[in-house]
């Protein structure tokens, strides 16, 4: 009852924090590319905690932790949330003064890139049992190098810029992207300080990095 009630209030209190960031520099409730993305974002997201309190309500827990150890990683996360709170305002204000128009091809398609994203996003957790939100090596912890994994050794960061970049695209802002695009860096400076936490708690870590080449892009980084 107390994870039920914790990842319960974590959705309503998220679902109404993006509500009024989205909404209230929009003006209005109109906004339409606005409500798309709440669904496309909040429904396979209640999909996917229901199936996690099913199914694992150990990995959902974990899920749920946010509080970073890491003194680079709590000035990423905090870093992330600037990045969000203004891309979201943005596109808000974007639909308020009509400052951008992007086309409805393009908004379906980063539409379907979410949805994909958030797939794959889902199939990672599969994968990973040790998954966190935090960075942080479990007890017990082993190194998972299938599947996803057997590709690059953050999939899930992968999966994530694909997703988060296809967000203002899915608002309908040009200038919410620019807000965004931040974001890869921000991303960069995650993976290479994770690493460091890996390679010295994570037995087997470094064999791994000479197996599994690339980090968030096959063939490229």
């Amino acid at each position: 009852m107390k994870l039920l009630l914790s990842a319960t209030t974590k959705y309503i209190m998220g679902l109404i924090l993006v509500g009024v960031l989205l909404f209230l520099p929009a003006g209005s409730f109109a906004y339409i590319n606005g409500w798309l993305f709440i669904g496309l974002l909040f429904i396979p997201m209640l999909i996917l905690g229901i199936v996690l309190f099913c199914k694992s309500p150990g990995l959902l827990e974990k899920r749920l932790q946010a509080k970073e150890g890491e003194n680079t990683q709590k000035a990423v996360v905090a870093l992330s949330g600037l990045l969000f709170l203004a891309g979201f305002i943005i596109a808000g204000l974007d639909f308020r003064f009509g400052w951008s128009h992007m086309p409805l091809w393009i908004v379906i398609t980063a539409s379907v890139i979410l949805l994909l994203s958030y797939a794959l996003y889902a199939e990672v957790m599969r994968e990973n049992a040790y998954l966190s939100r935090t960075i942080v090596v479990q007890e017990n912890q082993k190194i998972v190098d299938t599947g996803l994994y057997g590709i690059v050794r953050h999939p899930m960061y992968a999966v994530t810029v694909w997703l988060f970049l296809a967000i203002p695209v899915v608002l309908g802002s040009w200038w919410s992207l620019l807000c965004f695009l931040p974001y890869i860096a921000v991303i960069a400076v995650r993976i290479h300080n994770e690493e460091k936490v890996l390679e010295a708690g994570l037995a087997g870590y470094r064999e791994y990095k000479t197996r599994v080449k690339y980090r968030l892009i096959p063939f490229v980084w």
